[in-house]
């Protein structure tokens, strides 16, 4: 028994959420970059040229994709939904320790709003782009 295809929504209904989505995207994305370089540069005790590598190290993955994050590309976006996965984790880890819960708890609630918006603005892209094609 054949499952006949859930019919996609309308260009009207996804236009304002593809703006919503990639507008909460871009704000995160960027947030979290700049938390990231914000607390290594002001709060982290960490001596000398160590903290030019562990900031390349953080900064690395968000820099690979930036350029697709920036221009909206939707796989940057999916990709997006996976690496922030590492500064998630990173960020629950932070909070448990006293000195550092306040970074903590920023990363993981950064993250876990890019998380979301990268992976709504992927699906509603996808779908935008499947209307436009003609799918029905």
């Amino acid at each position: 028994m054949a499952k006949t295809p859930k019919p996609l929504p309308s260009l009207e209904w996804l236009k304002p959420r593809l703006a919503i989505s990639r507008t909460a995207s871009l704000l995160s994305f960027l947030a979290l970059t700049l938390l990231l370089v914000v607390w290594n540069l002001q709060f982290a005790e960490i001596p000398g040229t160590l903290l030019w590598v562990i900031l390349a190290f953080q900064l690395a993955p968000l820099l690979l994709l930036a350029p697709g994050i920036l221009l909206g590309n939707a796989r940057a976006h999916a990709w997006v939904c996976f690496v922030v996965n590492l500064y998630f984790i990173q960020g629950v880890l932070a909070a448990f320790d006293p000195s550092k819960a306040l970074y903590g708890w920023l990363l993981t609630l950064l993250s876990f709003s890019l998380f979301c918006a990268a992976l709504m603005f992927t699906r509603w892209r996808f779908q935008y782009d499947r209307k436009l094609a003609g799918e029905a």
